[in-house]
């Protein structure tokens, strides 16, 4: 399935009502509601994206299939694979990016970079694994396994490479003429492993670049 930018995945806590990929999915097929979802995964969607992140989603379609589906991301068995803009420009046209991500400790809705033993934080260090690759000039592409909250954000910021537009991680203000419903440019190509694999989506114009012949030394 498909989520547009500018969007949640599941209703947002201050507007029940409200659009979201779960309500426009139960509207194509109302019978995923009485197949016993559990609620974290109603409908049968299997993890979350960023409000303003496009692309992929996975969907079971059957409680079982959610389980299987859910047991293969806790062995970190699936690649999930994203595009982003970066800001500023760096010298490399590869990285990779190993550092623990934890709560921010004053802030709910951030997470912050273990940079030594003392960093202040909420909760336990959750290891993260971010790689990154120079597609064309600014953008990149970054594959991982693990899952944690915001990880391609932090990551990319951290190895100097914040997206645009993403203001929490250094990414500064939207840019005039973003697409509709887009705060920053983050897009989930998909994810594949363990004989699962997301279908396949449009990539948003901005995302665009054949990787069979970006350069190697871009």
């Amino acid at each position: 399935m498909a989520k547009p930018a500018g969007i949640p995945v599941f209703p947002p806590h201050d507007e029940p009502s409200g659009d979201c990929v779960l309500r426009r999915l139960l509207d194509e097929e109302p019978k995923r509601a009485a197949l016993g979802f559990p609620d974290a995964f109603a409908g049968g969607i299997a993890h979350r994206l960023d409000i303003s992140t496009s692309g992929a989603l996975l969907v079971a379609d059957s409680p079982e299939e959610l389980v299987q589906l859910r047991e293969a991301f806790a062995a970190k068995a699936l690649t999930k694979t994203y595009r982003l803009l970066a800001r500023k420009d760096v010298r490399w046209s590869r990285n990779h990016c190993e550092a623990e991500l934890a709560h921010d400790r004053r802030r709910k809705k951030r997470m912050v970079v273990r940079r030594g033993q003392n960093t202040p934080h909420r909760g336990k260090w959750m290891p993260a694994e971010t790689w990154f690759e120079r597609l064309d000039g600014l953008l990149f592409q970054a594959t991982m396994h693990t899952g944690v909250m915001h990880q391609i954000r932090l990551h990319a910021a951290y190895v100097g490479i914040p997206i645009v537009g993403d203001a929490l991680y250094g990414g500064g203000p939207t840019p005039e003429g973003a697409p509709q419903g887009m705060t920053f440019y983050l897009h989930h190509v998909g994810l594949v492993g363990d004989g699962i694999q997301t279908t396949p989506v449009p990539l948003p114009e901005w995302a665009m670049v054949d990787t069979n012949t970006a350069s190697e030394d871009a």
